[in-house]
């Protein structure tokens, strides 16, 4: 009896509803609206799996022994024939970046903050990539694409073309986790042909710390954008928690800061504690009448704006920003205090020494920053004297 090629070649049509074996896995099933299709038939890993070749009407029996030929020949040095033709497939249809790029976001979300709805891990791939590459298959993406979409940025906009670049790593790894056949050094070669940027980071614009009580006291008037300026400068913390800052996550004299706003990768950072100075906590009670659903900087179509700060800056002429005011506190506890080096740090929430030590090391030297804290607001608002 022959193993292979069973089935009479000129009699295909006229065969019974049913299964019909070839040999070597190839089975036509056949039904009763007389049509039928061809499937492929093998066991791999102890599992028995089919896999459908096509319809009679489609594929000859010549044509579906080919297959099955070819099918046995790959499973024979140890491929699975189903997902080497999904993989087959998906490559010769070409899954385009901005598919692959957008369930790579999506696979991402629960480490992104708000599941990343404000849009900052995203937007860099969509504004700088995608509009030019992304209906580009991605596995045909290649390093002089990538340089030619990026170059015009790569300099003059540095900060923002590395995230973009560093998105589209992602994406690229996504797509060969999905089994697409895409060159895993595509971005390495892209920077070999763009370069070294030449551009100069900027500093935020910081305002020096002998000038900040001046500064403060033109902070009279009890408007939202003058509060929230002072209470960012007497604390130090940055402008996103001061926007967000809930009325519940202050007790007694100390406002604890949700994971969720501070900076930082979801599940890398914890909440954190802030001890409020009486000038602090009187700023809270000013901005008290403000309040409405528990937020106590609330504008008329929510929290205020990152930009309200910063326009009362504006308004003076001056060239600092809000988030200068960070490095203003960390100038002066390091030219006016005694403060150790990671006590200082941790007054603006930054992470100091190495993990192992911060490990072994669990307080957040509330206290100690309590002190600092108190002796800034004194100087900051003309109480005390720093030569």
């Amino acid at each position: 009896m022959r193993s292979l090629h069973k089935l009479p070649s000129n009699a295909v049509t006229a065969l019974p509803v049913g299964k019909h074996e070839d040999g070597g896995g190839l089975r036509l099933v056949k039904d009763k609206t007389g049509g039928g299709y061809w499937v492929f038939r093998y066991s791999l890993h102890g599992r028995r799996r089919e896999m459908g070749l096509g319809s009679i009407q489609d594929i000859s029996l010549k044509q579906a022994r080919e297959q099955a030929a070819h099918w046995r020949s790959r499973k024979a040095i140890g491929f699975d024939p189903i997902f080497e033709r999904d993989r087959e497939q998906a490559n010769r249809l070409g899954a385009r970046l901005k598919e692959v790029a957008l369930d790579a976001f999506e696979t991402r979300k629960a480490e992104l903050k708000g599941d990343g709805k404000a849009g900052r891990w995203f937007s860099p791939l969509e504004h700088h990539i995608l509009p030019k590459l992304g209906e580009v298959p991605v596995a045909q993406i290649t390093q002089r694409d990538i340089r030619d979409c990026l170059a015009p940025i790569w300099h003059s906009k540095a900060a923002t073309a590395t995230k973009a670049i560093d998105r589209l790593n992602v994406s690229i790894r996504h797509a060969a986790a999905l089994g697409l056949d895409v060159d895993l050094q595509v971005v390495d070669k892209a920077k070999a042909l763009l370069g070294k940027q030449r551009h100069k980071v900027d500093h935020i614009p910081a305002m020096p710390w002998r000038e900040v009580p001046a500064f403060y006291a033109t902070l009279n008037e009890t408007t939202l954008g003058n509060l929230a300026l002072r209470l960012l400068i007497l604390t130090g913390v940055r402008s996103g928690p001061i926007r967000n800052l809930k009325l519940e996550d202050v007790s007694g004299d100390i406002w604890t800061v949700p994971a969720d706003d501070m900076k930082g990768r979801v599940g890398a950072v914890e909440d954190f504690r802030v001890p409020l100075s009486t000038a602090a906590l009187d700023v809270i009670d000013q901005a008290k009448p403000h309040a409405r659903d528990g937020f106590l900087f609330w504008s008329r179509k929510g929290v205020i704006s990152d930009m309200t700060m910063s326009a009362v800056m504006k308004r003076q002429g001056l060239e600092a920003r809000p988030h200068g005011f960070r490095t203003s506190l960390r100038e002066w506890l390091a030219e006016c205090t005694d403060a150790p080096h990671e006590v200082a740090e941790m007054v603006l929430a930054h992470k100091a020494d190495s993990s192992v030590v911060r490990a072994y090391r669990r307080t957040d030297f509330l206290d100690q920053r309590r002190d600092l804290l108190t002796s800034w607001a004194g100087f900051v608002t003309g109480r005390q004297v720093f030569a």
